[in-house]
């Protein structure tokens, strides 16, 4: 690569949506060039993170189309027929099924490292695609003509439009001078893999419990991904013990819900921080997936409002193209803006209430929580609409 290139966009971040967003472009003839500052072979060979992706039937559609759908080993493709919501020590149950008649389930969940490895190879293939990796961002200009971006190497890259999709601490919104709302919830996940000796029946739970959360996730038969929600402190005290001490913690806390337990994986521990950007564009610029909202993971969304949000925006880009008009055009970028803020804040807001709620430990909380569930569980409209909204 010369010192300087000339692209239509530029797309920052080679995660699953910023992969997904350039093989959205596959059939344009635009050139397209994906910064990521991870080496060619952690794209190619991504590992195992711990976490796994609960895709609706909407997200499933997207991928199909990108024809990455396809690429992922049905092995690692788990059916999720429906799912609990648990409040303590009640043995009361808030259910999520899919419709009887649907003839579909409720998600699909798969690892995280499948999505990546299975877009790279799609992006891999474009033949005006450029994947530059093992280079950060470390400046960025923008104007109504276009953009500059300066990668640590030096080389500069022009572009008529850049595209930010680099985590939800997104340093090229940064450069860009957009804001964002960002809560650091000083709780972190930790995630692992488990074999246990009772059956899950495909059957997702979330266990509102007394200063934890807990998710458990069905993937083959024996075999689910458990995701602890503590204090950041008290995660990493939990991830420092041997696997016997950790096992046995676990086993506690599930109070044996899933039987006899061992380790089928590493422990991994993520932060827990929500971004909402005060914009999701500017003058030859925009943003998707985390860089434009960042979900709390509670509800599982967060991966498929991210597809969703460079779907928008590449329709929007082809659209303007059909029409000769920019691929920065101003006014195309305000409706991706506003349809995307329109279709994700119900989401976004609801959790950020619900996990509100759900944080707190409190005698009157607890109440809150299991008179939330029950009426929820007694009015159809609510339940089967965010069944609905699960299985879109």
């Amino acid at each position: 690569m010369g010192s300087d290139e000339n692209f239509d966009i530029v797309v920052v971040g080679a995660g699953p949506v910023g992969l997904s967003f350039a093989a959205s472009l596959a059939q344009s003839e635009l050139k397209v060039a994906v910064v990521e500052q991870n080496t060619f072979y952690s794209l190619a060979n991504p590992a195992f993170d711990g976490r796994e992706i609960a895709l609706t039937n909407a997200s499933i559609r997207t991928l199909r189309e990108l024809g990455a759908w396809d690429v992922i080993p049905a092995s690692d493709k788990s059916a999720l027929q429906g799912a609990r919501v648990l409040n303590g020590s009640s043995a009361f149950a808030l259910r999520f099924d899919p419709p009887s008649n649907s003839g579909e389930p409720l998600g699909v969940l798969v690892p995280n490292c499948r999505i990546r490895e299975a877009l790279f190879k799609i992006v891999r293939l474009q033949d005006r695609a450029r994947l530059l990796c093992g280079h950060s961002v470390v400046d960025a200009t923008n104007s109504q003509e276009g953009a500059v971006v300066t990668l640590s190497n030096g080389a500069r890259l022009t572009a008529r439009l850049v595209v930010a999709a680099d985590s939800r601490l997104s340093a090229t919104r940064d450069l860009l001078g957009i804001g964002a709302d960002i809560n650091r919830l000083g709780h972190s996940m930790l995630i692992c893999r488990v074999r246990h000796e009772r059956a899950h029946h495909q059957i997702a739970i979330e266990w509102f419990d007394h200063h934890q959360t807990i998710a458990i996730l069905p993937l083959a038969e024996g075999v689910s991904s458990l995701l602890l929600t503590l204090r950041s402190n008290e995660a990493y005290r939990l991830l420092a013990f041997d696997d016997d001490l950790f096992l046995s913690e676990l086993t506690k806390r599930c109070r044996g819900r899933l039987g006899k337990m061992t380790l089928a994986s590493k422990r991994h521990t993520y932060p827990l921080v929500t971004t909402w950007a005060h914009k999701f564009r500017a003058p030859s610029a925009a943003l998707i997936g985390d860089a434009a909202i960042g979900m709390h993971p509670v509800t599982a969304h967060g991966f498929n409002i991210g597809l969703s949000s460079q779907k928008q925006l590449a329709r929007g880009i082809m659209t303007a193209c059909r029409d000769g008009r920019n691929v920065g055009d101003p006014d195309m970028l305000h409706i991706y803006e506003r349809r995307l803020r329109l279709s994700a804040a119900p989401l976004y807001h609801a959790t950020n209430i619900l996990v509100g709620l759900y944080s707190r430990d409190h005698l009157a909380a607890r109440l809150a929580r299991h008179l939330g569930l029950r009426f929820a569980q007694h009015v159809p409209l609510v339940r089967h609409g965010i069944s609905a909204e699960l299985q879109r």
